[in-house]
Formats: C-alpha cells, structure tokens, sequence
C-alpha cells in the first residue's frame, strides 16, 4: 500500500503530480508519456548477475519517465486523479462515470454529490460513506436505496428519517420512532435548530451494530464485501470470486491473492497495486493496465505481455529491464534472473524503492501511525510541502489542521440550497474523518452481545459498541 497514492494531489516540476516534489522519480506531463514523441525502450539496460536484482530495478525506477497522472476521459477535472470518466469533478480521487462532484473519493456513479467516500449509484449526497443508490442522504453511512434521509446509520430502503439506524423500508421515522407526516418535518426543524451533531452520533451508538458489513456473499469472510463468492478476509470488495487478502476493488475480480485496489475484470492477480482493467496473471506488479498479461516486477507497463522487470512500457512484448528479446530468450534469461534472485524472488518491491513516503500513501488511513511509529517501523515520513495562504474570509483557516482552504462557489450553492453549515475544517480533514467511520481491516474473534455465538469481525472486543450477530441483528432491524 505504501506504492498507492489514492486522494492526495501535489505539485511536482510545474505539474499536478501523484508525487511530491521531492520523490526521487522522473515525471512527464500525462499526455505526452502516452504520446509517440519517446520510447522507454530507451531506458533498457543488460541485467548484471553481479549486482542485486532490486538495486538495478531501483536505478531503472528512477531513470525512466512515470505519468504525471493516472487519469482517463476527464472533461473540466483536472484536479483529479486515479480516476476516469468524470466530467466537472473537482479533488475526486479513485473514482470513475461521475458528473458534478467534489471531494469525493472511491466511488462510481455519483451525481451532484459533495464530500463522499465508498459509495455509488447516488445523487445529491453529502458525507456519505458507503452510500448506494441513495438521493438525497446527508451525513449517513452504511446506506442504500435512500431518499431524504439525514444522520443514519444502516438504513435501507427508507425515505424521510432522521438519526435513525438499522431501520428497513421506513418513512418519517426521527431516532427510530414512527411521526406522522406534518409532526416530522416540524420536529426536524426543531431537533437541527437544539441538538448537535455529536448528539445525534452518541444516540446512532446506542443501537446494535451488525458484526459485518456484507451483502450477498458465499462462503466469504471481509469488511465491506458485497456479491462475492470465496472471498477470505478481503475488505472493500465487490463483485469477486475466488479471492484472499484482497482490499478496495470492483466489477469483476477472480482467482487473486494480496492484491490492492482496482479490478474491472481482472484475474490470476498476485501480490499487486493499482493493476486492472482486463489485466491477467500479473505478479508483483504497480500501476499496470489495461490488458497488460504475463508481467512480472514491472511498473507503469501498459497493454504489454510477457515483461519481467520494466517500467513505463507500452505494447512491448518479452522484454526485460526495458530490452527488447526473442521468446527463447526471454524465457531462459528470467529463469536465470530468478534464480540469481533467490530468496526475493516472490516478494513485493522493498519498501525503499516507493516513489511515496508511508505518510503520503494509502497505508496512513489504513493503518494510521504517528511518525514515530513509522519510523520506529523502518518507513519514510516525509514532512508535507509548507505553502504560505493568508488567511481571508474567502481562504479561512481549517480548525484541525489550521492550513487555508477555500470555498467554492458551486460548493457554497450547494450548502445554501440544503440549508447546511459551511464547514469549518478543509477538505483533507473532513475526508479523515469521513474515513474514520469504517472499521479497520483487521479481525478479531469475538461474541455476539445478545445470544453469545462466536463470530470473527473488525470491531474489537474492548470497543463500546453493541455488536450482533447476523441472526440476532436481522431480528434487531425492524
């Protein structure tokens, strides 16, 4: 996880950047890396049997030319990454067919929706996590086929409900309880004009959570996993077959083992980051798409086959270190390289060799670590960039992270129209919160609280919050 860069968007040699300033990479502008104004061919280089595998690999990494931007088909997005098909989108981040979003992150399908994480098939939401075919759902989680619903917690198919949870095909309904019509809406203006937001959460507490949150499984044990079918302790997964230890993937997964993040009719998929698209049988492999087959240790290698250590490839077939060979080589030579390889052939890339630091990657909000920690752990943590804001009425400052943030004008429309409070914290901050809301991806073996059955789930035992098992908590959800 420390490869994957998923919502932070820095500025490196003039250019929006996956990458900070100071990674040691060579970038080049999206659009021209993809154009035929270069080869990376040449890069290529002998492989020497007296040097280590990876210190070659390393040198190669950082001469060759990344993509500024990992994005496709975006119309008026520019401030966006890992991303693809998204038009008037501003800071969306691994997310694709959306129209007329801000700050959302992880998601598919969205419309018109501000400040949501994990979610899909949903217009005019607002910090939503986990939200699916929602309309018009505010500061709720874990939520589908919604409409009008603000400040729940696992609600489906309910419409007009207020501070409610684990509620099922329900309307005006205010913290579980039944209003008629005129009563609710009178009710919620009281309620928004006395009560804080921390009052309604430490309500939402109160009531039973259920110790997994899966949808259509068989055979599937995981966090966030919807019509999966021999899934083991994978964690935001969707439509997959025949997984283990797979995180943050969608539409069509198969046969794959430690992979992370993207999917998209992907199988045989081993130790990867970041790889999909009608992609097969990739090993140890970092931002490779789309129909790339066969790759091993390679990095930014696209629609290729048959390439064992190389970077920034495209349409190249038996290649290694970015040289050109004939099959019978090819495949006498990458035997002969695993084995001068020994015990490292069949691991991922050491953890020096990211372009990121721990702390600008994906693995702080999976795992969170103080600098001290990561350090103590033998990662790199890197200091962000200082950037000087006045501080303006139009740039206030973030009350956590006291840097400059703005408001948009589309961004302030929106707030005016749903009657919302302008937010007090930058965009950066409110996403670590929004993250918060989801368990960790780690699993522990605990008790159900009502019938005492054994379950294994990501909340821990010592933590207050009531858990069910599946059984006793389908007889809780009314």
């Amino acid at each position: 996880m420390i490869w994957w860069n998923e919502h932070n968007l820095y500025r490196k040699d003039g250019m929006f950047s996956t990458f900070p300033e100071s990674s040691p990479i060579k970038i080049m502008e999206r659009d021209q890396w993809w154009g035929d104004g270069w080869d990376a061919m040449e890069f290529g280089r002998d492989f020497d049997f007296e040097k280590p595998f990876f210190e070659q690999y390393g040198e190669l990494l950082r001469d060759v030319p990344w993509p500024n931007r990992d994005v496709q088909r975006l119309v008026n997005s520019d401030y966006s990454n890992q991303a693809g098909d998204l038009k008037n989108c501003y800071l969306t981040f691994n997310s694709g067919m959306s129209e007329n979003c801000l700050y959302g992150v992880a998601s598919l399908k969205m419309l018109d929706s501000m400040d949501f994480y994990f979610s899909g098939n949903s217009e005019l939401c607002y910090e939503g996590t986990n939200l699916d075919r929602c309309y018009g759902t505010f500061f709720s989680t874990d939520a589908s086929n919604c409409r009008n619903v603000w400040y729940s917690r696992d609600c489906h198919d309910c419409m007009d409900c207020f501070g409610c949870a684990n509620l099922r095909s329900k309307q005006y309904y205010i913290f579980n309880e039944p209003y008629r019509r005129e009563e609710y809406f009178a009710e919620i203006s009281k309620i928004k004009s006395q009560m804080s937001n921390e009052q309604i959460y430490a309500f939402l507490k109160t009531k039973p959570y259920r110790y997994v949150q899966a949808i259509q499984n068989i055979n599937s044990i995981g966090e966030y996993i919807y019509n999966n079918k021999n899934a083991r302790y994978c964690y935001q997964v969707i439509d997959g077959e025949h997984l283990a230890y797979c995180q943050n993937m969608s539409r069509g997964v198969k046969d794959s083992y430690d992979y992370t993040s993207w999917g998209n009719n992907a199988e045989l998929i081993y130790e990867s980051v970041s790889v999909g698209e009608n992609v097969r049988n990739l090993k140890f492999c970092f931002n490779c798409w789309p129909g790339s087959t066969d790759l091993e240790y390679c990095v930014n290698v696209m629609s290729s086959s048959n390439c064992f250590g190389c970077v920034s490839l495209r349409k190249k077939q038996y290649c290694i270190f970015n040289k050109q060979f004939d099959k019978e080589t090819y495949t006498a030579l990458v035997a002969k390289i695993k084995a001068h390889m020994g015990a490292d052939y069949g691991e991922f890339f050491p953890v020096e060799l990211s372009p990121l630091a721990y702390n600008e990657s994906v693995a702080i909000d999976y795992f969170p670590k103080t600098k001290e920690q990561v350090q103590a752990d033998g990662y790199l943590w890197r200091e962000p960039e200082e950037r000087k804001f006045e501080i303006t009425p139009e740039t206030p400052a973030c009350e956590t992270c006291k840097r400059a943030y703005r408001i948009l004008d589309r961004e302030l429309e929106f707030y005016k129209r749903f009657s919302l409070p302008l937010p007090r914290i930058c965009h950066r901050c409110r996403f670590v919160q929004r993250r918060s809301k989801l368990n960790p991806m780690q699993w522990y073996h605990s008790q159900c609280a009502k019938c005492g059955k054994e379950i294994e789930t990501t909340f821990a035992p010592e933590r207050p919050e009531i858990i069910y098992c599946e059984l006793c908590y389908q007889q809780e959800a009314a």
